[in-house]
């Protein structure tokens, strides 16, 4: 008997248009992500790439003005940001803040336990979260008292990105948007986020939206399908093979 494997949509973007400040910035954007995926979208700047990961986390001032999204089947924008979170979303910033006068620690046990809740689960006791912190924390090559230390704060742009990936493997989400998660990242840092995203999100029921600039994080996180966004929609689609052929002659053909 053959076995048919059906694949599960996580992500379904249909039409989308989204202004901030009354300028339209995605304009007409489409793209599916089944589970077990991982999608990397490239393009130059002011392309829209941010906008998509803001629009799609929830972030305040970012207005859908046509088309739609669904999250493991319901409906996306109709939720509220921490219902995302909750539901499994994780979104990587850019530029992940500081949070002075609160440590990772009591920072990432809140998170999780507010979503467990949100999720009709059970808290985890401090001993519990602390297990799964030294874990997720030794995956990434981070010392446990950095995670003792207020968010961010003091933080090189690495030790940023590290921490962030350590907040992603605790979280567990269904789906991660990273946003630019190779910005000013040195070789070495680079490979070990990109081994962290390897083993937490490499999963057949998880997926993941990369968005990057360069080829370079896709040479630790191979991705099934490479997009390129410009002016606001997806323009060409491909496998990896794509990207490094945007590495060589850059957006300007395709993004014309």
């Amino acid at each position: 008997n053959k076995r048919w494997k059906c694949k599960v949509t996580m992500l379904k973007i249909e039409n989308l248009h989204a202004t901030v400040a009354d300028k339209p910035i995605l304009k007409g954007l489409s793209l599916t992500i089944n589970a077990g995926e991982i999608h990397a979208i490239m393009g130059p700047n002011g392309a829209g790439k941010s906008t998509l990961s803001y629009v799609l986390g929830g972030r305040p001032g970012y207005e859908v003005t046509d088309g739609s999204a669904t999250f493991d089947g319901a409906d996306l924008l109709d939720m509220e940001p921490h219902e995302r979170a909750a539901a499994g979303l994780f979104l990587g910033f850019q530029y992940p803040v500081e949070i002075p006068g609160v440590s990772n620690v009591q920072f990432l046990r809140e998170a999780l336990n507010a979503q467990r809740r949100g999720r009709g689960e059970e808290p985890l006791s401090g001993g519990e979260f602390l297990k799964v912190a030294r874990e997720k924390a030794a995956l990434l090559k981070m010392d446990m008292d950095m995670l003792k230390r207020p968010v961010n704060v003091g933080f090189s742009g690495g030790e940023k990105k590290r921490n962030e990936m350590v907040q992603m493997g605790i979280i567990d989400p269904k789906l991660a948007i990273l946003d630019e998660t190779d910005s000013g990242l040195d070789i070495d840092a680079l490979r070990t986020v990109g081994d962290g995203i390897n083993s937490i999100m490499r999963r057949p029921d998880k997926a993941v939206l990369l968005i990057t600039h360069y080829q370079r994080l896709l040479d630790y996180v191979q991705p099934d399908f490479v997009h390129v966004l410009a002016a606001g929609r997806i323009v060409k689609s491909g496998g990896p093979e794509l990207a490094h052929e945007l590495e060589e002659h850059g957006y300007a053909e395709i993004a014309a």
